[in-house]
C-alpha cells in the first residue's frame, strides 16, 4: 500500500533543504501503522538518520536525529535539530540544535535536551507533550498537552555527519534575514542619489537576466521570472532594461536598480556593441532602448538624453561570467571585457565580478558567511578574473542563480543577497570618490 505524507510539497522541500540537499523517505505514519512505539521502533530502527514530524492543527513540530532511531525500551544520546513552523507559513521556521537523549518506552517516544527542554509523543492517545520552555523556544502557540493530527517519521538520506556543517545550515536562515534587513535599510552614500544603478554586463548566456530574477525572488519570498532568460547562442535580451525591485508583494521600491544589457558576443556585428557601453555608463540610454549590433548609438541619437544627471548614470558595473567557461573565454571576448573595464574606470564607476552557475553553494562562504572560503578564492577561475579585470578578491562574487527550481533555497539567497550588498558598497565607494564640483551639483539636483 502506498503511503503518502501529510506535508505539502513546499513543506517537504523546506525540510529537505534544512540540512543541505537531503531527501525524505516516509517510514511510519500514525494513521496507517499501529498506534504503538513498538511499531515505530520496528519500522524506523536501523534506518540511519530520521526525522519525526508531528502535525498540529496550526503548526508542524519535529525533531531530526543524526544518529539511528533507538530500539524499544532503550535510550541513547543523539545530535538533534528541533524545529517548528506554522501550518500555513513554513518560511518562518524556528530551529534548535541540541544534544538530546532519545528514549522509546512502552508508551512514549521522548526527546529530552540536556538543558531541560522536552517533547514526548504518545501514539496511542494521539497526544503531544511539550514543556513550557520548549513552547517558548520554538515560538509555538500550543498547550503543554495537545492532540495531534498525524505523526510521521522519515528516513533522511544525504545528510552530512558533520556538526559544523549542520550548524551552518541552521544559521543560514538567520543570516539571510539579517542580509534582507540590511538591504532594506540601505541608503546610497551621502544621499547624492535616491537610487543606485548597477549595470550587468557579460557574455551571452552568462546569467545577467537570471541574476535580476534571483534578486527579485529573494525579496518577493517566492520565485519570479520577470526578465526573459534563455540559452540561445545569440542574446535573448535585445533591449536595455532598467529594473527596480520591490520589497515583497506591493512593498516599497528599494533604493537600487539593476540595469540589464544585451550580451557581449565575440563575433563582429553580434551582441552588444562595445561602443554603446560608454553611453550606458553616462546615463544616455533610456529604459527599453532597442539595441542594434550593426548600428552603435550615436552621440546625438534621438532617443538619448544629453548631459544626464548623476542619478541617471551607472554607479557600479558587475561583470557577469559563467564560472564553468571563464577559463576558456576567447581572446576577442577578453578584449571586449577589458574595453568595458577601461570605460568604467574612466567614468569612475565601481566594479565587481559575478561568477554564476556555482556548484556546492554551502561551500562558498565560511561559517560566518562574511568571506569566501580559501578553497574558493584559490580556484583558477577567481585568479583569472582577478588578473583579467584587475578586480580585488573581495569584489569577485559567486552565486547560483535560480533556474529550474520551484522553491527558494536559503543558501542560494545568502549568496545572491551578499553579492548585491557588495555591489552597493562598490557603488558607494564610487559616489564617495566623486570630485567636489560633481558632489555639489548632485546635492543641488537631489535637493531641488
Amino acid at each position: 500500500m502506498d503511503v503518502t505524507t501529510r506535508l505539502t510539497w513546499i513543506q517537504e522541500q523546506i525540510l529537505e533543504k534544512l540540512l543541505g540537499n537531503t531527501s525524505l523517505t516516509l517510514l511510519y505514519k500514525s494513521s496507517v501503522h499501529q498506534l504503538c512505539t513498538l511499531d515505530m521502533s520496528k519500522i524506523c530502527g536501523h534506518q540511519r538518520s530520521t526525522m519525526t514530524v508531528i502535525h498540529l492543527k496550526q503548526a508542524v513540530v519535529g525533531v531530526f536525529m543524526l544518529e539511528e532511531f533507538p530500539i524499544l525500551h532503550s535510550d541513547k544520546p543523539s545530535t538533534c535539530v528541533w524545529f517548528s513552523f506554522k501550518e500555513n507559513n513554513s518560511t518562518g521556521m524556528s530551529t534548535l540544535l541540541l544534544n538530546t537523549q532519545v528514549e522509546v518506552n512502552g508508551t512514549l517516544l521522548k526527546f529530552s535536551s540536556l538543558d531541560g527542554l522536552s517533547l514526548s509523543v504518545n501514539p496511542r492517545e494521539y497526544k503531544l507533550h511539550l514543556n513550557d520552555a520548549l513552547i517558548k523556544e520554538l515560538k509555538l502557540n500550543a498547550k503543554p498537552v495537545s492532540g495531534y493530527l498525524e505523526c510521521e517519521i522519515f528516513r533522511v538520506d544525504g545528510v552530512k555527519n558533520d556538526l559544523g556543517f549542520i550548524k551552518k545550515m541552521l544559521t543560514v536562515r538567520q543570516y539571510r534575514g539579517r542580509l534582507l534587513s540590511a538591504l532594506r535599510a540601505y541608503r546610497p552614500k551621502k544621499d547624492l542619489v535616491s537610487e543606485v544603478r548597477i549595470l550587468l554586463v557579460g557574455p551571452v548566456g552568462s546569467g545577467k537576466s537570471s541574476f535580476f530574477n534571483s534578486v527579485k525572488s529573494a525579496f518577493q519570498g517566492h520565485l519570479t521570472r520577470q526578465a526573459i532568460v534563455g540559452s540561445d547562442e545569440t542574446s535573448i535580451t535585445k533591449q536595455y532594461r532598467i529594473y527596480s525591485v520591490k520589497d515583497g508583494e506591493g512593498g516599497k521600491t528599494l533604493p537600487f536598480m539593476l540595469c540589464d544589457s544585451m550580451g557581449l558576443d565575440e563575433r563582429e556585428e553580434a551582441g552588444l556593441c562595445i561602443d554603446d557601453i560608454s553611453h550606458i555608463l553616462k546615463g544616455c540610454v533610456p529604459d527599453r532602448y532597442q539595441f542594434n549590433p550593426c548600428k552603435p548609438i550615436k552621440p546625438k541619437h534621438p532617443t538619448s538624453v544629453t548631459s544626464p544627471p548623476l542619478k541617471d548614470r551607472i554607479h557600479c558595473v558587475a561583470y557577469v561570467l559563467n564560472i564553468n567557461s571563464v577559463n576558456t573565454l576567447s581572446a576577442k571576448m577578453v578584449a571586449k571585457l577589458k574595453e568595458v573595464h577601461k570605460d568604467a574606470g574612466a567614468c569612475g564607476v565601481g566594479q565587481v565580478a559575478l561568477l554564476t552557475n556555482v556548484n556546492n553553494c554551502d561551500e562558498v562562504l565560511d561559517d560566518s558567511f562574511l568571506n569566501m572560503t580559501e578553497n574558493m578564492t584559490s580556484q583558477s577561475q577567481v585568479k583569472n578574473v582577478q588578473n583579467m579585470l584587475n578586480i580585488p578578491i573581495a569584489n569577485i562574487l559567486m552565486v547560483s542563480n535560480y533556474a529550474s527550481e520551484r522553491s527558494l533555497e536559503p543558501m542560494k539567497d545568502v549568496l545572491i543577497l551578499a553579492a548585491l550588498r557588495q555591489m552597493l558598497r562598490a557603488a558607494d565607494d564610487s559616489l564617495e570618490d566623486l570630485p567636489p564640483e560633481e558632489t555639489a551639483s548632485a546635492n543641488d539636483s537631489f535637493n531641488s
